[in-house]
């Protein structure tokens, strides 16, 4: 077995900037279990100029945060974004969508262009959906991750370890099954969760070559946090690729639990 280290103590002192490496460029986040509140929470800490968008339909921005919005027909959008991270910090923007309460994702190919032309030094992007689960393992089609991504963040609530696996706590569950040998109907185990983040089919589907780090959300108890570990720990092992697991419980006042490293 690799040797591996648990920070829980230097996790306290860094910055979640560093950890989910949201310093600059393109940032997505994928998966489930708190997409959308990681990169507000991300955007929040974040000292520069940032853009905030969507490659996917997603329920419309929070009026809590303190950012310019532009919504407006992709062919519209530069000019607008422009204009708009001219006169703000932050810039939420994204497209109208028929569908009522809901705003309509940017191509793939539409994101880098804008995160230059604006100058922004950071644009997180959500990449795919989750139907407000806990868990998902994506269809062949997904996510929709931008050209020019930097950094993926594939997210998994440590609430599922122990639940049923089944459309309570789960979206796509037939692909979970496939990608995590988990069955519908018993206990997710944290071998399955670690299976979903180290799985070609899993968390690095249409990553290609930007850096995937997992974030396990949602790790609020002291059990949580056990299997959580355990989760971490199994995933090292079998993804040599990742360097870094974070922990995270993104309402605290300090979201960052634990981070379990290769040593």
């Amino acid at each position: 077995m690799q040797d591996l280290r648990c920070d829980e103590g230097a996790a306290v002192a860094e910055s979640i900037l560093d950890l989910l490496n949201a310093h600059r460029g393109i940032v997505c986040a994928v998966g489930a279990g708190g997409k959308k509140t990681t990169l507000y929470r991300l955007a929040a800490v974040h000292p520069g100029k940032v853009g905030i968008t969507t490659t996917v339909f997603m329920a419309p921005f929070p009026g809590a945060l303190q950012a310019a919005r532009v919504i407006a027909p992709q062919a519209e959008l530069p000019t607008a974004v422009i204009a708009s991270a001219r006169e703000n910090r932050q810039v939420l923007f994204a497209c109208p969508s028929e569908k009522t309460g809901r705003l309509g994702g940017l191509s793939v190919d539409a994101v880098q262009p804008l995160h230059e032309s604006a100058g922004f030094d950071l644009t997180l992007v959500k990449a795919d959906g989750a139907r407000m689960r806990q868990i998902k393992a994506p269809t062949a089609q997904e996510p929709n991750i931008p050209c020019g991504t930097g950094v993926v963040l594939f997210l998994v609530s440590a609430g599922v370890i122990g639940q049923p696996l089944d459309e309570a706590v789960a979206h796509r569950v037939d692909r979970l099954e496939f990608v995590t040998g988990a069955h519908r109907g018993e206990p997710i185990e944290p071998r399955h969760v670690a299976r979903l983040l180290t799985s070609a089919a899993g968390a690095r589907q249409n990553v290609e070559h930007a850096q995937l780090i997992p974030v396990i959300n949602q790790v609020d108890t002291p059990e949580r946090r056990r299997q959580a570990r355990a989760v971490a720990e199994q995933a090292l092992v079998e993804g040599e690729f990742l360097n870094r697991i974070v922990l995270t419980s993104m309402h605290k006042t300090n979201p960052i639990v634990d981070v379990i490293r290769r040593a």
